[in-house]
C-alpha cells in the first residue's frame, strides 16, 4: 500500500492532475457545445425572418400551404441534424471527462 509521505503526496498529485484535465474537458466541452446551440438559434432566426418575406409574397392558399409544407419540413430535418450534432458534443464530452480516470477506474476493476 502506501509506504510513505511521498506515496501519499505522489496520489493526491496524481488525483489533483486528473481533476483538472477532466475539468478543462468540461470546459472545452461545453464551449462547443454553447457555440453550436448559439449558431443554430442565430441560423433559425434568419430563417424565421426568410420565411416571414416569402409568405409576405404568396399570392394564393395554395402556395401559402405549399410554402408551409415546405418550411416546416426544413425545419424539422434542421432540428434533427442539430439535435444529433449536440448529443454527439455531449458524448464526445463524456469520454473526454472520464479518459483522465481511465486507468484508475481499470486498476480498481482489476483489484477485485
Amino acid at each position: 500500500m502506501l509506504q510513505n509521505f511521498d506515496d501519499v503526496q505522489k496520489l493526491g498529485k496524481d488525483g489533483l492532475d486528473r481533476t483538472v484535465k477532466s475539468l478543462t474537458a468540461v470546459t472545452k466541452g461545453y464551449q462547443a457545445i454553447t457555440a453550436e446551440v448559439v449558431d443554430y438559434a442565430k441560423k433559425s432566426f434568419e430563417e424565421s425572418s426568410a420565411a416571414v418575406e416569402k409568405f409576405a409574397a404568396v399570392k394564393s392558399l395554395d402556395k401559402a400551404i405549399e410554402l408551409q409544407s415546405t418550411l416546416v419540413k426544413s425545419a424539422y430535418e434542421t432540428a434533427v441534424a442539430r439535435a444529433t450534432k449536440i448529443g454527439e458534443l455531449y458524448s464526445d464530452l463524456a469520454k473526454e471527462i472520464y479518459k483522465p480516470y481511465e486507468g484508475v477506474f481499470g486498476k480498481a476493476a482489476a483489484a477485485k
